[in-house]
């Protein structure tokens, strides 16, 4: 019986993450983390007798979990990482956030330890797939710009799965000449969105949006397409599955959930 914490409990996708745990034969939620909950609201979370909760990081016993299943904030992600592998529990993250800095500390500290885990900017199977898409469309279409569009409430931006399809874009897309015009004139700042190594990375913050992405690739004379929608959290939850089943068979820190299936 594997045991799991989920930090980030009370919020949208712990509440999924909550109900996924609990609906597994193989696994019991034995403690969450979560800064604003309390004994009352157990029922409300989703949260059986015995599941400790936990206000503070520091108050977290190691030994209460095997894995550490992390939807907090962006804020939040690096030291809560790093608090799961200095305690021996294998991490699974959700929230994204973590620079590539901050994310060769955490792999070389996993592989100090031989403890397996996983950094997965988007548990979504469209997700994921419209990245191996566009990186191999990027082999034959290097002018490329990346549209991602998420709700109102989202912490960071770009999104991690925008990030993440630029860096695989980046890996593979022949060099060429930049695509913009050398006369170019911007009479707004940032209207041209960020910049990956030449790659344009738009983020939208709308209400009634989930998450979705849009990659664009232009050639002479035609146009590529790929776009990914997310319309309901608990698409992500068939991920966040595979993640708990696979997690403690890892022996070091993961970057993406494509590498796991």
């Amino acid at each position: 019986m594997k045991k799991v914490l989920i930090a980030g409990a009370a919020g949208a996708m712990g509440q999924k993450a909550v109900a996924l745990v609990n609906s597994l034969a193989d696994t019991q939620l034995t403690a969450v983390l979560a800064p604003h909950a309390t004994a009352d609201q157990r029922a409300e979370l989703g949260l059986g007798p015995d599941v400790k909760i936990y206000q503070k990081r520091e108050q977290v016993d190691p030994n209460v979990a095997d894995i550490w299943l992390d939807f907090t904030v962006p804020a939040a992600v690096y030291e809560n990482v790093r608090f799961a592998l200095d305690h021996g529990l294998a991490p699974v993250v959700g929230t994204t956030g973590l620079t590539d800095e901050q994310e060769a500390e955490l792999i070389a500290a996993s592989r100090a330890k031989h403890l397996g885990g996983l950094v997965a900017p988007n548990f979504g199977m469209s997700a994921v797939l419209l990245m191996k898409f566009a990186q191999e469309a990027a082999k034959y279409f290097p002018d490329v710009e990346i549209i991602e569009m998420h709700h109102a409430d989202k912490k960071d931006a770009p999104s991690g799965t925008a990030l993440s399809t630029a860096k695989l874009i980046d890996q593979v897309r022949p060099s060429h000449e930049n695509e913009s015009s050398p006369d170019e004139v911007t009479t707004l700042d940032d209207v041209r969105g960020g910049d990956y190594h030449g790659i344009k990375v738009h983020s939208v913050r709308l209400p009634g949006y989930v998450a979705h992405e849009q990659v664009l690739f232009g050639g002479a004379g035609e146009a590529l397409t790929i776009r990914q929608d997310s319309f309901d959290r608990q698409s992500f939850m068939s991920g966040v599955k595979v993640a708990l089943e696979k997690v403690l068979d890892l022996d070091e820190l993961v970057i993406g959930l494509e590498n796991i299936l």
